[in-house]
């Protein structure tokens, strides 16, 4: 143990010792963001009719009411299948316009990315109310279309961001020396360039499927009918009634949410040992 609190952290040449203050910290931030969390989980196995923590008596019933609910049903299938296409959409465009700010050369390159990113920095109930107008008037409103229109607007930014900092990494001689080798800038783009950064695509496709699938505030907005989203219904539930249902759903919802978030790391794990 002295010798770890001895031995460097970083290049710096500070010790662990000096930095046990921000080891503290940071453990006592982590447990404020991530204890709230967790209480959910044995909340979630209780049998009484209302929220409760610690429970007084164990059971799956709201697991099996969750499962067995044609209504949750549906709204968790639309909020898979937007956040699956979602996650589609968003990704390669994001990346493609990550790799045309990387490499173009004309001075209006900063305000395209801040028009890329516009959607983090408006209120999301802007973004709701305009899409909701429009979607009247198109037609789409209450569709899956429109669902997958929305979310890619509010996921885009984070692909772009992910996947620019994985630009400012990468050493783009390689690929010019595969398209001086004759290779098409498609080609190149595809055999050198993706395979060095695919980690990070790999990321901004999690965060868009995960921004879609936790998105709410837009989803009261144009979701229902029958299209109506998990999140949209588990807000109605508290509003409504206290339905010990969500704590069951938000449950499988952080499952969900921790298993992608490792095995990103697992990937990210394997092409670092490589």
């Amino acid at each position: 143990m002295l010798s770890w609190l001895k031995s460097p952290a970083t290049e710096t040449q500070i010790t662990h010792g000096g930095r046990l203050w921000l080891y503290a910290l940071a453990t006592l931030i982590i447990l404020f963001l991530v204890v709230p969390t967790l209480i959910v989980i044995p909340m979630s196995f209780s049998d009484s009719q209302y929220l409760e923590f610690p429970p007084q008596q164990w059971s799956l019933r709201w697991y099996e009411h969750y499962f067995g609910s044609d209504e949750w049903m549906r709204a968790t299938w639309t909020s898979i299948k937007v956040a699956i296409l979602t996650m589609v959409v968003a990704t390669p465009i994001g990346v493609l316009a990550a790799y045309a700010l990387h490499t173009a050369r004309i001075a209006v390159v900063r305000l395209a990315f801040v028009l890329l990113i516009t959607p983090m920095m408006v209120p999301l109930v802007l973004v709701a109310v305009g899409a909701f107008y429009v979607y009247v008037k198109l037609n789409i409103l209450y569709t899956v279309t429109g669902l997958v229109l929305a979310h890619t607007v509010l996921a885009l930014p984070l692909v772009v961001i992910v996947i620019g900092s994985a630009f400012k990494t990468f050493d783009m001689a390689q690929e010019n020396a595969a398209r001086s080798l004759g290779a098409p800038r498609w080609k190149a783009f595809l055999t050198v360039t993706l395979p060095q950064i695919r980690f990070a695509v790999v990321t901004a496709a999690l965060l868009s499927f995960l921004t879609s699938f936790d998105e709410v505030v837009v989803a009261m907005f144009i979701s229902g009918g029958d299209n109506p989203t998990l999140t949209r219904n588990m807000f109605n539930a508290l509003r409504d009634q206290i339905d010990p249902t969500i704590a069951s759903i938000s449950t499988i919802m952080i499952l969900i949410t921790t298993s992608m978030m490792v095995l990103a790391q697992i990937f990210g794990g394997k092409k670092n040992a490589e």
